[in-house]
């Protein structure tokens, strides 16, 4: 009997992840198949949602942490050791902050009924889109009435509880009649600007254009980009931001090119655990997913690829970092934290 879908909790049409009604499934949409196919899967316990995370079946770092909620809440359904069960779901990727947060958080409720523990996790979610589109609200006072924006990787709501970060302050924009285009990079190599951000954007009738990651510079030459947004996985206390592995050379250009880097993320997102950007752990992820694309190889077979899954764009090359509780140049970023 297949599995009652509820209606996603932000509102949209699509979702990155839901819990069941009754609680027993995580029902994750397979990022890995889009554009092209749009198949959920169902996951009933925390070992196979800490693997859907790893494997990026669902990424994003708000995703992720409410997708370690949901494990959790099955896992409490099923009767599970949810202190083990916590403990492998906050290793399967280690950058983010919001998985080892939203583990810690639905920890903090334990002892507490199935019933009770899901609903922990369905606040966690709704927490997160409002935080979304209260970002959104904040960040597109930001925008000129009229130009382009560069965003890099996704963050959309695909990324999160719905709405998204970078691309809910896009949305938010557009919602305020602002005349705001997108210039998405294809982020590789696992291309999420690619397959993601234009998948979301084109949905919501947002005018897109795909580019290469290497022609950003052209286009900041060009004149043709006026600001930059994207998102984050970790900000440190000192603003240092963690993000898709990119993101630090679009901040250079901008920088080079007197044009606004801005960085929109929740408050879970920020860590006053971890001093500066030199403290956090970049994931180094397969060689096997840059010499290949799809399964295609385009390398020599004997050739090994570095893969660092992010890289670290200083605080004072943050124009403004853009939260749920107001906005405040990178280098203050503590004074949301």
């Amino acid at each position: 009997m297949p599995v009652p879908h509820p209606a996603p909790l932000s509102g949209a049409s699509y979702s990155a992840v839901e819990l069941s009604p009754a609680g027993d499934v995580v029902l994750m949409l397979d990022q890995r198949r889009l554009p092209h196919e749009e198949l959920y899967v169902e996951l009933r316990d925390a070992a196979a949602v800490a693997e859907a995370i790893r494997a990026m079946v669902v990424r994003g770092a708000p995703a992720i942490g409410i997708a370690a909620a949901y494990g959790l809440a099955v896992e409490a359904r099923r009767g599970g050791d949810l202190n083990a069960a916590g403990a492998l779901l906050a290793r399967a990727r280690p950058t983010a902050v919001n998985l080892k947060w939203a583990v810690d958080r639905m920890l903090s409720f334990v002892p507490a009924s199935p019933e009770e523990l899901a609903e922990h996790a369905r606040t966690l979610h709704r927490e997160d889109v409002a935080a979304c589109r209260a970002m959104g609200r904040i960040g597109a006072a930001l925008l000129p009435e009229r130009g382009t924006v560069l965003t890099h990787c996704n963050a959309g709501a695909l990324a999160t509880g719905g709405y998204g970060t970078a691309l809910g302050v896009i949305r938010a924009a557009r919602e305020l009649g602002k005349d705001i285009r997108v210039l998405s990079c294809e982020t590789r190599p696992y291309l999420q600007g690619a397959r993601l951000t234009c998948w979301e954007l084109d949905r919501d009738g947002v005018p897109v254009e795909l580019i290469t990651d290497g022609m950003a510079a052209h286009f900041f030459g060009r004149g043709e980009i006026d600001a930059v947004i994207v998102g984050a996985d970790r900000v440190a206390l000192n603003g240092d931001v963690a993000n898709k592995i990119g993101t630090y050379g679009h901040a250079c250009v901008a920088r080079m090119h007197e044009r606004p880097f801005y960085v929109a993320a929740p408050r879970s997102t920020l860590d006053p655990n971890t001093p500066t950007g030199a403290a956090i752990v970049i994931e180094e992820r397969s060689s096997d997913e840059v010499v290949r694309i799809g399964e295609q190889v385009i390398a020599p077979a004997n050739v090994r690829a570095r893969h660092p899954g992010f890289d670290v764009t200083p605080a004072r090359l943050v124009s403004r970092l853009i939260t749920e509780l107001g906005d405040v140049p990178g280098e203050r970023a503590r004074d949301l934290m």
